[in-house]
């Protein structure tokens, strides 16, 4: 019988980022954290649901701590912030990033704003 073959496993490499963009995305329902080099790609990420939490409490800090300390695995020692969203993670994720030892250098609110919004629907005849 032939022997099964060993799986290899990809192995991470460690980026050696000091600088780079927090991209925290806070909906109603759920607070998502992506920590990127200043090209845009991706060192870590997290969500509330990622962590664990289910229902209303997703909207907690943990996903910023997560991903935040992922990112310190790989050198990152400063952030810039960008917001995006309604949500009510938006400043809890901010101050989290910054207790977890990232020094955060600039914030800024990125949320989508329409200018004038879709054509309404035409009134009703009855």
């Amino acid at each position: 019988m032939a022997k099964p073959k060993a799986k290899k496993t990809k192995r991470r490499e460690k980026k050696n980022v000091v600088h780079g963009q927090a991209h925290i995305k806070s909906t109603f329902n759920n607070t998502i954290v992506t920590i990127t080099d200043l090209q845009g790609n991706t060192i870590s990420w997290a969500s509330a649901g990622n962590v664990g939490f289910k229902g209303s409490r997703k909207s907690t800090t943990l996903a910023a701590e997560s991903a935040a300390r992922k990112a310190q695995e790989h050198g990152l020692q400063k952030v810039d912030v960008f917001v995006k969203g309604p949500g009510s993670g938006r400043e809890t994720a901010i101050r989290s990033l910054a207790a977890t030892g990232l020094e955060v250098a600039g914030i800024q609110d990125v949320t989508p704003v329409p200018h004038n919004g879709v054509r309404p629907k035409k009134r009703r005849r009855v």
